[in-house]
């Protein structure tokens, strides 16, 4: 079934400067265009660009709002340099979607904005809903700091309780925070992620995983020298595309992370975990408003910041 989401949240008109669904509608009314054929085409090339863009909007967002700030390589800082940014790919590909969005539309569209874009279409031409997002994003100005992303980014040890107190200062519900961490259902999770889970003598996370999982994910991840910084596990049985399955998993103890494995035996998020995994319209309703927000939160708009030129650099 197809899905298309359009979510209002009081979202000023681009005559004041603000966020508009309508925003390039004069400037640039291709962009939307631009972004999904430029990515449909990659995305045929190699099926895991999708999960490598949603994971860069989220990091990008989670760091001082939604400004592009990930991209900047700069001798003064770059948030790359942050450990939790580890596994961060595909930031060329906005920089490739810049140049031809540039050759259209000279110094009218943001590189914030082709981020959000391109994570809408790594959810939408993957099976998942498409959504409208607003635009009017302005780059970020600042040199960026690794100690910034160390500070602010979610470690993969992160529990329920911080987990859903990050996304409710961003705004969102518990079904929405739930249905946000259904992100997780493309791409791969980092065997050096999940080893305290896997090893740590005090863990009893593993009481709820399923046997033959938790031997899976030993094999796949051994402790010590032999696992490697490109070790690494899917995180549900159809990782490239974009469906409840991550849910389904969870449930029947094959969650990945910590925050899996958490969120099932959490009474409140449990509950939504369930009503995800065996009602996929829920799912996407909930992730598509979710999403929205996120990409709103600590954005840069009017003269708060500019249009960069070249995306890896600050104008």
């Amino acid at each position: 079934m197809f899905f298309l989401f359009q979510l209002r949240f009081g979202i000023k008109a681009s005559s004041e400067g603000g966020l508009s669904y309508h925003f390039y509608e004069k400037s640039c009314p291709q962009v939307e265009d631009i972004v999904k054929d430029g990515l449909e085409a990659v995305f045929l090339m190699d099926p895991t660009s999708p999960a490598a863009l949603l994971r860069l909007m989220f990091h990008d967002c989670q760091v001082q709002g939604c400004d592009a700030s990930i991209l900047v390589d700069s001798r003064e800082g770059s948030e790359m340099a942050s450990s939790k940014n580890f596994g961060i790919r595909k930031r060329e590909l906005i920089s490739m979607l810049k140049s031809i969005v540039e050759a259209q539309c000279p110094q009218q569209v943001s590189c914030s904005d082709i981020i959000i874009l391109a994570a809408r279409e790594a959810v939408a031409l993957t099976g998942g809903p498409r959504i409208k997002v607003p635009l009017g994003r302005k780059d970020s100005t600042r040199t960026p700091s690794y100690e910034f992303a160390d500070q602010l980014l979610p470690p993969a040890t992160t529990g329920v309780a911080n987990m859903l107190n990050i996304f409710a200062k961003k705004g969102m519900t518990l079904p929405e925070s739930v249905a946000i961490l259904g992100a997780h259902t493309l791409g791969v999770t980092h065997c050096s992620s999940i080893q305290n889970r896997l090893y740590s003598p005090q863990n009893g996370e593993l009481s709820v995983m399923e046997p033959s999982f938790a031997a899976f994910l030993r094999l796949s991840c051994p402790q010590g020298p032999l696992t490697s910084n490109l070790s690494f596990v899917v995180n549900d049985p159809t990782s490239f595309v974009f469906d409840n399955a991550y849910y389904v998993s969870a449930m029947e103890g094959r969650g990945v992370l910590k925050i899996d494995a958490e969120m099932v035996l959490d009474p409140e998020t449990a509950r939504v975990m369930q009503r995800f995994a065996v009602n996929q319209d829920d799912f996407f309703r909930e992730f598509s408003s979710a999403f929205v927000k996120l990409s709103c939160s600590g954005v840069l708009t009017g003269e708060q910041g500019v249009i960069r030129k070249n995306c890896n650099a600050i104008n």
